[in-house]
């Protein structure tokens, strides 16, 4: 199994069309195409539909080390509106710990223009995942 395999597991953010496109060592970058359902009243991308987007990276990025990683706090900054096209979560950690991991998110357009930051620390448990970690 891998980490992609592993994170098919995640009904909701496959529902979304979130589709994680490259995974390393603490790292992980994933996009979404914006569609009329991701769409809210106003008519932009709606902020849960990105923030689904920034936290399956955000999984990818902590459970790379094959130790299960749990988000205890996560928080999305939102700066431009998109309505169309896809958008792109790149998740990097900047701390990895034992049991306590940080990671930046940033979500860009195709035109690489920022759209929002996400924050997530995630709590790092016993359990080990079926793949080898990533290095």
């Amino acid at each position: 199994m891998t980490i992609h395999e592993f994170l098919q597991g995640d009904k909701f953010a496959l529902l979304a069309g979130v589709e994680l496109l490259e995974t390393g060592n603490g790292y992980a970058k994933a996009r979404m195409l914006i569609k009329p359902e991701h769409l809210n009243g106003g008519g932009v991308c709606q902020g849960g539909a990105i923030f689904t987007l920034a936290d399956l990276a955000f999984a990818a990025a902590t459970n790379s080390h094959a130790r299960l990683t749990l988000s205890i706090t996560s928080n999305i900054n939102f700066f431009k509106a998109e309505s169309k096209g896809y958008l792109y979560a790149e998740a990097k950690e900047a701390f990895s710990h034992k049991r306590l991991a940080n990671c930046e998110v940033r979500i860009t357009n195709e035109a690489e223009e920022l759209i929002a930051t996400f924050n997530g620390t995630g709590y790092r448990k016993d359990t080990e995942l079926p793949f080898t970690p990533l290095v």
